[in-house]
């Protein structure tokens, strides 16, 4: 049987992004109960990535030992709750350099199912930006956009104000 996959955008999913998305490791704040979550996914037997789009890279905002950094502290956090990212993927091109990995492309996806062995239709990918539910639907996954309601997008297959409360409506509470 093919494995089952959560891919998870970083900024406003994971950790909160404010005005901009942290550039050093000490500017990254985790959003409460994440970790939990995908120590939930991870019992359900989901395979948990993180694909983010992270341009300030390649136009020179951050170093990629900056960006390792900052994916360090946050892997951490969630082991510290007891779950487990199978890998973080990372677009360090610069937003308009025609890649085919930056969001809305499905290139990290497709990456990662292939490497993986991941069933995309039995897979879902959440984020908080139409570009996020963009790259989901090409890559042939179901969509969860979090974050206000009056923001998602019509395309969206679910909407839930965060990673946390989309676990509970898909799964059940876990103790």
């Amino acid at each position: 049987m093919r494995n089952r996959a959560f891919f998870l955008d970083r900024d406003g999913v994971l950790n909160k992004a404010y005005k901009r998305p942290p550039n050093k490791p000490e500017e990254l704040k985790m959003i409460s109960g994440v970790g939990e979550a995908i120590a939930r996914l991870n019992s359900l037997g989901y395979r948990v990535f993180v694909v983010t789009n992270q341009g300030g890279v390649g136009l020179g905002y951050m170093t990629h030992a900056d960006l390792d950094a900052i994916h360090d502290k946050l892997a951490a956090h969630v082991e510290a709750a007891g779950g487990q990212i199978d890998e973080i993927r990372a677009c360090t091109h610069k937003p308009k350099a025609g890649c085919s990995c930056r969001k809305p492309k499905p290139g990290m996806l497709l990456e990662l199912a292939e490497k993986y062995d991941i069933d995309l239709t039995e897979s879902y990918m959440v984020g908080d930006r139409v570009m996020d539910i963009e790259a989901g639907k090409r890559a042939g996954t179901k969509t969860i956009f979090v974050g206000k309601t009056e923001a998602a997008p019509p395309e969206a297959d679910m909407v839930s104000p965060s990673l946390i409360e989309a676990v509970v409506e898909l799964f059940g509470k876990w103790e």
